[in-house]
């Protein structure tokens, strides 16, 4: 099958989280054997950032090297012209595009839709907008779309009751196990580390009462990497003895987590206030490397983990400290923890998953999912 998938980019992730999960689904993808070409936006938001970002260059220079036949072709909307972007597609059964995409280009797609009866489009939403900013999302032209893919339960629901879209499916985030792994051998940096942006003030009290107040509490050695912290998130930071690394790549992340002894994820608060049942990214990721997780409260009413079984939740910050002196005094109970998330991750949130759940919407659209590549495998290579 040929995909075309439009993101907002595949080579940043920048404060760009969709980027992780497009990444792994596209190398399943291809390692079955379909072909897929990955569409993203001249001069986008988050390439533009990384360039700034000290090692950005480097790692956008890095990409070949750590995602092994992946790449993005480029575009600039003004030049993507009705017959610029059906040509572009000739050819193509499926296409994705990303809610970050600009409103003309999904009604440029809705119309290139209409005028190939052999293609079918989906629109892939990933984000809070649609309770945060509902203009926003309602203004993008859908009717010519096959249905939207949502990445909560919530979401889904929304897009049917508000007329947004005639149908959509709940395809929730994953892991891609190719490179979110355990990593062995490497020397233990300190206590805890959170990997996360501090952005826009949607989780600064929650950080504080789940992060910064249990490691001052607990004198712990941790480390925090991500973008977007204020001047005085960063002065929080250094009060409460955590050091901040700044942004990331994403590939560096499982040696990262090897180096700590436990993570933790606090959402931010849409998704514990209006969107229950969507984790986000990170902790698919934490789990799939077998690193112990803590998360702040979240509903997890779409049972997507077992909490106390695959993770810890704290309902508040004092048993959030209790559960880090907990597993930094208990490594065989830390080690059990992380080995149940570890494996619930491989039954159920992988990339592979996700796929399998992506052809099965496919054979419903009517699209003929049959490969005519032989599938293969991509290597990996560890990063430092």
């Amino acid at each position: 099958m040929r995909v075309a998938a439009f993101y907002h980019s595949l080579v940043s992730d920048w404060n760009h989280g969709n980027a992780h999960f497009l990444r792994g689904v596209v190398r399943e993808l291809i390692a079955r054997g379909h072909t897929v070409e990955v569409f993203e936006p001249r001069g986008g938001w988050s390439r533009a950032n990384l360039q700034r970002e000290p090692g950005g260059p480097a790692a956008i220079a890095s990409f070949v090297d750590a995602f092994p036949g992946l790449e993005s072709r480029e575009y600039a909307l003004e030049q993507l012209d009705q017959d610029a972007l059906d040509d572009a597609l000739d050819g193509v059964e499926l296409v994705i595009v990303h809610e970050w995409s600009d409103h003309e280009l999904v009604r440029r797609l809705g119309a290139h839709r209409r005028a190939h009866a052999n293609c079918r489009l989906l629109f892939h939403d990933t984000h809070h907008r649609s309770v945060t900013r509902p203009e926003a999302m309602a203004a993008y032209d859908l009717s010519s779309y096959d249905g939207v893919l949502a990445f909560g339960e919530v979401i889904r629901e929304l897009y049917l009751q508000r007329g947004w879209a005639e149908r959509a499916w709940t395809w929730h985030e994953a892991a891609d196990t190719r490179l979110f792994r355990p990593i062995a051998g490497e020397r233990r940096a300190g206590d805890l580390i959170w990997i996360g942006n501090w952005g826009d003030e949607e989780r600064s009290q929650e950080l504080h009462e789940f992060v910064l107040e249990p490691v001052k509490s607990l004198g712990l050695a941790a480390m925090s990497h991500g973008v977007g912290y204020p001047q005085h998130a960063l002065d929080a930071l250094a009060d409460a003895g955590i050091r901040h690394g700044r942004w990331l790549a994403n590939y560096q992340v499982p040696r990262a987590f090897a180096r700590y002894a436990l993570t933790v994820h606090v959402p931010r608060r849409p998704y514990v206030t209006q969107l229950p049942g969507i984790p986000t990214i990170r902790p698919f990721e934490a789990l799939a490397c077998g690193i112990p997780l803590i998360c702040s409260p979240w509903h997890d009413s779409e049972g997507l983990f077992e909490p106390g079984v695959d993770h810890l939740v704290a309902r508040d910050g004092k048993q959030m400290a209790a559960h880090m002196r907990a597993l930094l005094a208990d490594p065989a109970m830390a080690a059990e923890l992380a080995a149940r998330g570890r494996a619930c991750i491989e039954r159920r949130h992988t990339c592979a998953h996700r796929v399998n759940e992506l052809m099965s919407i496919c054979a419903e659209l009517g699209l003929d999912t049959t490969t005519h590549n032989p599938p293969r495998e991509q290597a990996l290579e560890d990063h430092p």
